[in-house]
């Protein structure tokens, strides 16, 4: 398995699917400048105000500074990306108000697939700052909303399941 640094490093990295060119070029140099975190972090940012509606900058966000154990950042980009996924697939940005009803939770080229990784990724991060209660909560509306498990929330939640165990 490759290290953090060797995936940030690589050429040509897929950040997803049909990000403009500017926009990717701006990804690209933040991951060839992983080890620089001034400079990469800067770059993110920047693709970010260039296009704030581009989704997988988000994604590259949050999981920049959980890589960088900078995890409050990493949980107020993550509530960022769901505010901006809400927004483009025109839904309540409440996870809490949330149903299967909500949106179309099912098409993977949506801004609600991006939304249900984010809810994974937020659910991560909780655990991670060890707030059981609150990852406990987003994980169950992942589960709610992923009645497939298409993101694989079950897998965090089994993680976040037996952290409780180990510390109770």
């Amino acid at each position: 398995m490759a290290s953090i640094t060797q995936l940030f490093s690589e050429d040509n990295i897929q950040f997803g699917q049909n990000i403009p060119e500017h926009i990717n070029a701006y990804l690209q140099q933040a991951a060839k400048n992983y080890d620089n975190v001034e400079v990469a972090e800067q770059l993110l940012w920047k693709a970010q105000q260039l296009k704030p509606q581009q989704l997988e900058v988000y994604i590259a966000l949050y999981k920049f500074y959980f890589y960088q154990a900078r995890l409050e950042e990493a949980e107020q980009v993550a509530q960022q990306a769901l505010l901006m996924c809400a927004q483009v697939g025109g839904f309540n940005p409440d996870w809490a108000q949330l149903t299967t009803q909500s949106a179309n939770w099912s098409d993977p080229n949506l801004a609600e697939r991006i939304y249900m990784y984010t809810l994974k990724a937020l659910g991560f991060i909780r655990m991670r700052r060890l707030d059981f209660k609150a990852s406990q909560q987003v994980l169950d509306k992942l589960q709610e909303l992923d009645t497939l498990d298409l993101v694989g929330g079950s897998v965090i939640l089994d993680i976040l399941e037996g952290l409780k165990e180990e510390i109770e």
